[in-house]
């Protein structure tokens, strides 16, 4: 069943498991964007690793 769908119905279970859906997937998509742009960061200045 999809919010979408017409016997979509908001109970207490449905609302505890999206709840912890989207918090879960919020700290991955801070956590990735921290380590994309301190990836990127990094890069612009010059601190990555040298292959020589």
């Amino acid at each position: 069943m999809f919010p979408f769908s017409f016997e979509w119905v908001w109970d207490a279970g449905h609302m505890v498991f999206h709840g912890g859906l989207w918090y879960a997937l919020g700290i991955i998509g801070l956590g990735m964007t921290y380590c994309i742009g301190k990836a990127v960061l990094d890069t612009l200045e010059g601190k990555g690793g040298h292959h020589d």
